[in-house]
């Protein structure tokens, strides 16, 4: 937040980009894995060896395995719907319920589409600094780079 600093490396948004073009290079393997069993269960070759019966049964294996999770998915989806919407707790419905006089103010923030989460306070987010990262920031700033704490502190 302060403008005298400024970001050097941003490791988190790295290692969310190679992770996500590792899942991105195996989505596609694994396509054109998928591709090649299709293409094998479909060829009407005349001659059967044994390699392309176990390219065909690997086919059929993974078109049923696809079938079962759709069905699963279908079935959860299914359950779901009966079910119904699940509402989460409201964490005002003793201030809104315990007295008359107010009885009125929970229909109101309902209405007016403010919640109690919205009225409470956010906490600030919890940094950790170890002494390593002290010494870097002590490093880089212009006032404290020759001081006798920075030394001291490299001698523990």
């Amino acid at each position: 937040m302060d403008p005298r600093y400024e970001v050097s490396q941003d490791v988190k948004a790295q290692l969310k980009f190679l992770e996500e073009l590792d899942r991105l290079e195996r989505k596609r393997h694994e396509e054109q894995e998928r591709e090649m069993l299709l293409k094998a269960a479909k060829s009407r070759s005349k001659s059967e060896d044994p390699e392309q019966a176990k390219l065909r049964a690997k086919a059929k294996e993974m078109q049923r395995a696809e079938m079962e999770e759709m069905r699963q998915r279908e079935a959860n989806l299914t359950a779901l719907q009966a079910i119904g919407p699940r509402k989460k707790p409201r964490l005002d419905s003793s201030n809104s319920a315990g007295s008359p006089g107010q009885a009125g103010t929970g229909v109101l923030n309902a209405a007016n589409g403010n919640s109690s989460r919205t009225q409470l306070p956010l906490r600030p987010r919890v940094k950790r600094v170890n002494l390593r990262d002290l010494l870097f920031l002590l490093e880089q700033e212009k006032e404290t780079c020759r001081t006798t704490l920075l030394y001291k502190a490299f001698l523990k």
